[in-house]
């Protein structure tokens, strides 16, 4: 091959092989680029975000208005079903939250059995990072300590 002509040699890259270099920090960046410039300011509604999620914002705004609707004496005709809409949304959505702490805590307890049946060092030793856990959340403890 001549030298002078390197730029025209093709190149070729067959699966797995040539610059196989990947980055796998997740970018969710993208994400808040794609609020319209009207609706909001993207780096504004990232940090918000970062403090509470929509779910958790929706939830607790959902909370208040309908601890507020119970309070009212009376509904208006027009909002009555619209409040009846959203006492059945915030239902489902704690069913589905109920079915995941629940499938999650079976998960758990299978995995912690399947340690108790092997035995040895490892079960000993996550009984006693477990311990204190469990402690601190039995009922009467107080939370979070």
């Amino acid at each position: 091959m001549f030298p002078w002509l390197w730029f025209w040699a093709p190149q070729f890259h067959f699966p797995w092989s040539g610059d196989v270099a990947q980055r796998v920090e997740p970018n969710t960046h993208w994400f808040f680029q794609g609020i319209s410039p009207t609706a909001g300011h993207a780096d504004i509604e990232e940090k918000a975000f970062g403090v509470a999620s929509y779910g958790k914002q929706l939830g607790l705004i959902t909370e208040v208005l309908l601890a507020l609707a119970e309070q009212a004496d009376r509904t208006a005709p027009e909002t009555a079903e619209s409040l009846a809409k959203l006492k059945a949304i915030a239902s489902e959505i704690e069913a589905i939250k109920r079915h995941e702490y629940d499938q999650t805590a079976t998960e758990l307890e299978a995995q912690v059995k399947a340690l108790q049946r092997q035995g040895g060092p490892r079960y000993a030793e996550l009984v006693e990072r477990l311990r204190p856990l469990l402690a601190a959340t039995a009922p009467g403890a107080a939370p979070g300590g």
